[in-house]
């Protein structure tokens, strides 16, 4: 998913190849094995990521919020109760960063990549409706690549391994199974959105957001 936006602050845009799902004909879809390694959960948790200035421009996940607080480009504004270690230290989990130095954001949609669009469908499974960490889901064609599916932002969703096995390579319709939403472009209204429904989930959340 790569048209260019800012990332936690502009730091890097996410370029990366996506391992995207659909194959040539049902007889050669092969089923996806899950992931064995699991991340541990608390690292995957959303962050709130606000600008030099106070206003919320992104959510991020744990992990990529601790690079930028032990780079010393951001700092904590909120924490939870968790703790992670290390064998030398252990660092109190953010709820809220603030980045330390002024970021334009452009008004434009978000780069596209697996990374947005599980933030977009919130790491929830668009078929089964199942929430899962990032190692567990995979995307998937709406409408699959043999049959003209686009890698897109309206034909990519966030897909757990038991629905994308299950659909193969055929249409929702042709499957048996319903979207939980039509899939949209990530755009900064969209995202905007998306904090302030998990700020209703995480009260650390709340003063910064606007209702």
């Amino acid at each position: 998913m790569n048209s260019g936006s800012s990332d936690e602050g502009g730091s890097r845009q996410d370029r990366s190849v996506l391992p995207l799902s659909g194959r040539s004909s049902r007889e050669n879809h092969q089923p996806i094995p899950p992931p064995t390694n699991r991340k541990p959960a608390i690292m995957q948790e959303p962050v709130l990521v606000l600008n030099a200035t106070f206003e919320p421009i992104n959510v991020t996940a744990v992990r990529r919020a601790m690079v930028l607080l032990l780079k010393g480009v951001a700092q904590a504004e909120e924490l939870n109760h968790s703790e992670v270690h290390s064998t030398s230290r252990a660092m109190k989990v953010p709820s809220v960063i603030r980045l330390l130095a002024y970021r334009h954001i452009p008004q434009q949609t978000r780069a596209l990549s697996r990374k947005n669009i599980l933030l977009r469908d919130r790491n929830t499974c668009q078929f089964c409706g199942a929430v899962f960490p990032a190692s567990e889901l995979t995307l998937d064609h709406v409408v699959p690549r043999s049959r003209g599916g686009r890698s897109s932002w309206e034909n990519l969703v966030a897909c757990c391994y038991q629905c994308n096995n299950s659909k193969g390579d055929r249409t929702p319709e042709e499957a048996g199974i319903k979207l939980a939403r039509r899939p949209r472009p990530f755009t900064l209204y969209t995202s905007r959105q998306l904090m302030r429904l998990i700020g209703h989930r995480d009260e650390k959340w709340r003063k910064y957001l606007f209702y």
